[in-house]
C-alpha cells in the first residue's frame, strides 16, 4: 500500500467526539489516587486534540449536569484545545464516577453511573442533529450505544446517516462492556445498525471474540467486510493489528513496550493515532503506525490520559508529515 493510496476525503478537518465522559480516579501508588476525566470517546478525543494542534479542531458532544464536577469537566476539555460549546446540560442529573484497580500493568474498574446525564445525549434528535452538522469525522463506540438506549440509538443512527449523506465520515470502536446491555443478542442488533453507518471500524479482537466467537482477526475482518464497512482495522493487544482498506488486507506488528505502567485507555489512543493520520491525509500503514505510537505512549503512564506534553514528539511528526488539505 503505497503512501498516497486509499487517502480519504471528508468535507472538512473536524472531529467530533460522541459518549460518556466521566469522573476517573486513578491509582498513584499505596491507598492514592488521582482525580481526572475520562471516557473512551472523549480519551480518543483528548489525544487527537493534543496531537493534532491546529491541524484540525476537535469537539465533544456529551450532556452533564449543573454540579461542580461537570462544571470541572467543561472546563478541562475547554484547556485541552477541544471545543465543549455543544456540551448539553442536565439540571436532574450529574457525571457517572469510576475507579481504576490495577494488577500489575492489567486494570479493572468500578463504575457508578445510574445517574449520568451522558445518558440521555441522545434523547433530542434536533439537538443531537445540530451537533453533528458541518462535521468532518463523527467518532462513537459500543459504550456510546449502550448509555443512551434504544431511544438515542435509533436517534443517533439518524444523525449519523444525515451527516454522512452531507459528506462527514464515521468512525466506530465496538468497545465490548456486556455488563452495559440487556444481553448478548441486544448488542448484536444495535452493533449491526451502527454498522451501516459506519465508515472505519476499529474493534478489539478479544471483544470480538467474546461477543461473535471469531477465531481469529481475519474472521473479524470479514465479518465487518461482509458488513459494507470498508476501512477496518483489528488491534489486539501485543499481536499484531489487521486491516483491511476497500477490501484489500494486511497487517502490521505492534512494536515492543517495555515500561508499561496501565494499559487504561491503550485502545482509545490507538484510535486517537490511527484517525488523525487520517483525517490529515495519511495512509492506513502510517496512521497504524501513529495509533501504535501513541498507544505506546499512553500506556507507561497511570490514567488514561497521557500527561501534557508526553505527545510533543508524536506532534512534531504530524507537523513535519501533515499533508496539506
Amino acid at each position: 500500500m503505497t503512501p498516497t493510496q486509499h487517502i480519504r476525503h471528508w468535507r472538512n478537518r473536524s472531529v467530533l467526539g460522541i459518549g460518556e465522559a466521566m469522573v476517573e480516579f486513578a491509582p498513584t501508588g499505596g491507598d492514592t489516587y488521582r482525580r481526572g476525566f475520562a471516557g473512551d470517546t472523549l480519551n480518543t478525543c483528548w489525544h487527537m486534540a493534543q496531537i493534532l494542534g491546529a491541524h484540525a479542531s476537535v469537539g465533544y458532544f456529551t450532556k452533564v449536569g449543573n454540579d461542580a464536577f461537570s462544571d470541572q469537566l467543561v472546563a478541562f476539555i475547554e484547556a485541552s484545545r477541544m471545543d465543549a460549546q455543544r456540551i448539553a446540560r442536565d439540571p436532574q442529573r450529574t457525571l457517572g464516577l469510576y475507579v481504576i484497580s490495577l494488577a500489575g500493568a492489567e486494570r479493572s474498574f468500578t463504575y457508578w453511573r445510574e445517574t449520568s446525564a451522558a445518558r440521555r445525549l441522545a434523547d433530542d434528535l434536533a439537538v443531537l442533529a445540530d451537533a453533528t452538522r458541518d462535521c468532518g469525522l463523527i467518532h462513537v463506540s459500543g459504550i456510546t450505544l449502550a448509555v443512551i438506549g434504544e431511544t438515542g440509538r435509533r436517534h443517533l443512527f439518524q444523525a449519523l446517516a444525515q451527516a454522512r449523506s452531507a459528506g462527514a465520515g464515521v468512525s466506530f470502536d465496538p468497545n465490548v462492556r456486556l455488563r452495559l446491555w440487556r444481553d448478548v443478542a441486544e448488542l448484536r442488533a444495535a452493533t449491526q445498525a451502527m454498522l451501516a453507518v459506519t465508515d472505519i471500524a476499529l474493534p478489539s479482537f478479544d471483544d470480538e471474540a467474546q461477543v461473535w466467537g471469531d477465531a481469529d482477526p481475519q474472521a473479524t475482518l470479514a465479518r465487518f467486510e461482509a458488513a459494507g464497512v470498508a476501512e477496518i482495522v483489528v488491534k489486539n493487544g501485543a499481536q499484531d493489528v489487521a486491516y483491511s482498506v476497500a477490501g484489500r488486507r494486511g497487517h502490521l506488528p505492534t512494536p515492543d513496550v517495555t515500561d508499561i505502567r496501565d494499559t487504561t485507555g491503550a485502545g482509545d489512543s490507538f484510535n486517537a493515532g490511527y484517525l488523525a493520520g487520517r483525517l490529515v491525509g495519511m495512509d492506513p500503514l502510517v496512521s497504524c503506525r501513529l495509533g501504535q505510537q501513541v498507544a505506546g505512549v499512553v500506556i507507561g503512564h497511570h490514567g488514561a490520559l497521557a500527561p501534557e506534553g508526553a505527545l510533543t514528539e508524536v506532534r512534531q511528526w504530524i507537523d513535519r508529515h501533515v499533508i496539506k488539505p
